[in-house]
């Protein structure tokens, strides 16, 4: 069983765990459905492991140097790698409101990237008081790093740069980059 199995198993085996990841952090592993029919552009395969609300998905990658990579693709059309591992993708997808901290990067800008993701945490800490607490429970349960937002913009920008984790339909149309143009929202900006 590689680590990324063993902490899946350890996610399904732990109601509290599962349910924090599900309902605070879009990561459910009930979703497998989600990204049907997709692969690597270089032909490899994806296993999907979880899902998100709006119909994205989560992947492992086959296995290269002893670890799977992990690729996200969303149903909006825009895919690629988040961490080279499962571990690691835990620890940006608890730490950060990754999703937006990518979509408001100024077409992939780290400085646009930890803005953002400031921004964004304060707006969360906000609606969700609990979130320090929620992040504290599930790093502690599943052995995971809780890490600053600027180690995990660093992490999340250096994977989603590389361009050998393309993701594509099984009909060969190619997803986009998960970087958005735009280095905050276009109505209104941050308030």
């Amino acid at each position: 069983m590689d680590s990324s199995d063993h902490l899946l198993d350890l996610i399904e085996s732990r109601p509290d765990i599962y349910g924090l990841l599900r309902a605070s952090f879009e990561f459910d592993v009930e979703r497998k459905g989600c990204g049907v029919g997709l692969r690597l552009a270089s032909g490899a395969p994806l296993e999907p492991i979880a899902g998100d609300f709006t119909g994205g998905a989560y992947f492992l990658c086959p296995e290269e140097g002893g670890r799977r990579a992990v690729v996200f693709a969303s149903s909006e059309g825009e895919g690629g790698l988040i961490a080279d591992d499962l571990a690691d993708a835990l620890e940006i997808i608890v730490g950060l409101q990754w999703r937006d901290c990518l979509s408001f990067s100024g077409a992939g800008d780290p400085e646009v990237m930890l803005a953002s993701a400031q921004q964004l945490e304060g707006y969360l800490t906000r609606d969700n008081p609990e979130v320090a607490e929620e992040r504290a429970r599930v790093a502690a349960a599943l052995s995971l790093r809780v890490l600053p937002a600027p180690d995990l913009v660093t992490r999340l920008h250096k994977a989603a740069a590389r361009t050998d984790y393309v993701v594509a339909t099984d009909d060969g149309d190619v997803y986009g980059p998960l970087f958005g143009e735009y280095p905050e929202p276009r109505h209104g900006g941050w308030r």
